[in-house]
């Protein structure tokens, strides 16, 4: 018996119920739940055949969690929720003897700051229960997390350099719009950048740093330097990383309304009073910008997403690009969601299919790259997501 409740009925839940279903020999009970039973049920149908349950949840409030979770018993709960009801699923995980897995890593409300402290803090907790909880299991983090094991435990001696490069071509045709929540989509490229270098971190200033890069079967983009949260972890568990960064595309058009986003205020994540009503400006943002999860319709073009690394074998230097690349057309065609959504759902499936395998499953709370990255990779190929490698060549960076 697999069974597994999905918490989380935007996107990338769209895909993950989607590819779930898909794999009905390792997944036989599957729940889906968001805080709007609606749009569940039209996933639910768009699925057909009665292969999922739905329900209401409050992700925010651990009695209702718990609730659920004694109604349903899941075993594994996957949880493409908000980032900032990541502690209160895992709270209701531990009273309920449910194991978990997430796609972000939490941060609080009033602060947009990516930090592994509040989950790796439940260590203990979820060691003497005896249950497992995988953190940052989308494609970054994620899949990248575990492009890296790969390369560790096959390719390297030691990796010295890691960039981590994140390439969005596709075109929704709107003026604006995010590819995932636009309050966390906005927190995340607007705040400082920060990478590793010789033992700490060094701070940039927003999109101070940056470059065109080529991607494979796209051609050069400018690419960015921001802070994205694989790092802390992939530093602490690859010591030998002398640099660590990570890189993402951007439009023009983007970063211009970004700016005017930011200049008139609306990014603010503090409230303000209206009409004398307290409203928080970036909420209200997200209310009127395109909904992520129904852009994919009139999406073309393809993401391309990897590591590029640079370190020692035998003796020799050597550099390693591995990567993929994902069509918005067809994880449009396969799931009705764009490829953004799809690219994070994938793996988080497969990590959901690791843990029911009996293939990441250990008690306590670990990030993806501190398990066997091989079957995860062997299921990449398999789930829609194939990946490719390029030996010695110019990294650019």
């Amino acid at each position: 018996m697999g069974r597994v409740l999905i918490i989380g009925a935007g996107g990338v839940g769209t895909v993950v119920a989607h590819k779930v279903a898909q794999n009905s020999d390792v997944f036989t009970d599957i729940m889906l739940a968001s805080r709007t039973k609606s749009k569940c049920d039209a996933i639910a149908a768009a699925i057909g055949g009665n292969k999922i349950k739905t329900a209401q949840v409050d992700a925010d409030n651990v009695e209702d969690l718990k609730n659920l979770f004694n109604s349903f018993k899941p075993e594994l709960v996957i949880n493409v929720a908000l980032p900032y009801q990541d502690l209160t699923i895992m709270d209701a995980c531990l009273a309920c003897g449910v194991n978990y897995l997430d796609t972000a890593n939490y941060e609080p409300k009033d602060e947009a700051k990516y930090e592994y402290k509040w989950q790796w803090a439940y260590q203990d907790r979820f060691k003497e229960a005896g249950l497992t909880a995988i953190l940052g299991c989308g494609f970054d983090p994620g899949a990248t997390s575990v492009f890296t094991a790969y390369a560790a435990k096959h390719h390297f001696d030691e990796m010295h350099y890691l960039d981590i490069v994140d390439c969005n071509a596709g075109d929704h045709g709107k003026a604006f719009a995010t590819n995932f929540n636009p309050e966390i989509n906005i927190r995340e490229v607007t705040q400082k950048g920060k990478y590793w270098e010789n033992g700490e971190w060094v701070e940039t200033e927003p999109h101070e740093i940056h470059k065109p890069l080529i991607y494979p079967e796209i051609g050069p983009k400018e690419s960015y330097l921001i802070y994205h949260e694989e790092l802390e972890s992939l530093v602490k568990n690859f010591p030998t990383l002398k640099r660590a960064r990570f890189w993402m595309t951007f439009g023009q058009e983007y970063l211009t309304h970004l700016r005017v986003i930011q200049n008139i205020g609306m990014a603010r994540i503090d409230p303000v009073i209206y009409n004398g009503v307290e409203i928080i400006p970036i909420q209200f943002l997200k209310a009127v910008l395109p909904d992520p999860g129904e852009l994919g319709e009139n999406y073309t073009g393809e993401t391309s997403i990897g590591c590029r690394i640079r370190g020692i074998k035998d003796g020799k230097e050597r550099t390693y690009y591995i990567y993929n690349n994902c069509s918005h057309e067809a994880a449009y065609k396969e799931t009705g969601a764009q490829g953004v959504s799809y690219t994070t759902g994938v793996p988080a499936t497969i990590g959901a299919m690791m843990f029911m395998k009996g293939l990441w499953r250990k008690p306590g709370v670990f990030n993806v790259e501190e398990f066997d990255p091989d079957p995860f990779l062997e299921q990449m190929n398999k789930q829609g997501l194939p990946w490719h490698e390029r030996f010695d060549i110019d990294l650019e960076l």
